[in-house]
């Protein structure tokens, strides 16, 4: 139940924030709209712990955020450092990685983490925890080889998990 109404605070939020229509007849289409979107997601069975993580707990994303938008900005001057270069210093491979989460909230933040700084790109997960990777540059592969990524993940989803492990971040 308190999947579902964060889910209908979270829809309704969004739809106030994009539609910016604040007579009634537009906030009773809002409201018809959110309450149609809960509903289908009930019946989907779609509304649980992954589809809608709540447990992630506000404080520590709020850590993490800033944390990986400064990673997105270094390795993207990084990348564009190499573009500009007269010679196209690149050293494209591939190579497995290991992810210590334990949920799919946190391999895919993870995952996701991985893709969205540029220069790597998350391509498979070959096995539960085993991601193959993709880098454009022996530096870009030693930052995900150097673990601080995955264990700034682990540490959103065990810090945030009513489910805690005794797992070390």
């Amino acid at each position: 139940m308190l999947h579902t109404l964060s889910l209908s605070a979270v829809l309704a939020i969004l739809w106030l924030l994009l539609s910016g229509y604040f007579e009634p007849l537009m906030l009773s289409f809002g409201l018809l709209s959110v309450a149609f979107t809960v509903w289908m997601a009930h019946r989907m069975d779609v509304v649980d712990l992954e589809g809608h993580p709540i447990h992630l707990a506000p404080h520590v994303l709020l850590k993490y955020w800033p944390w990986l938008g400064w990673q997105i900005l270094k390795s993207n001057w990084d990348v564009a450092k190499i573009i500009l270069a007269p010679k196209l210093n690149i050293q494209p491979h591939t190579f497995d990685t290991k992810a210590s989460q334990t949920t799919e909230v946190g391999l895919t933040l993870y995952a996701n983490s991985i893709t969205l700084t540029p220069g790597t790109v998350t391509m498979d997960m070959r096995a539960k925890g085993i991601f193959e990777v993709h880098a454009l540059t022996n530096a870009a592969r030693a930052d995900v080889e150097s673990l601080n990524m995955d264990r700034r993940c682990t540490s959103v989803e065990l810090d945030g998990n009513p489910h805690k492990t005794d797992a070390t971040p």
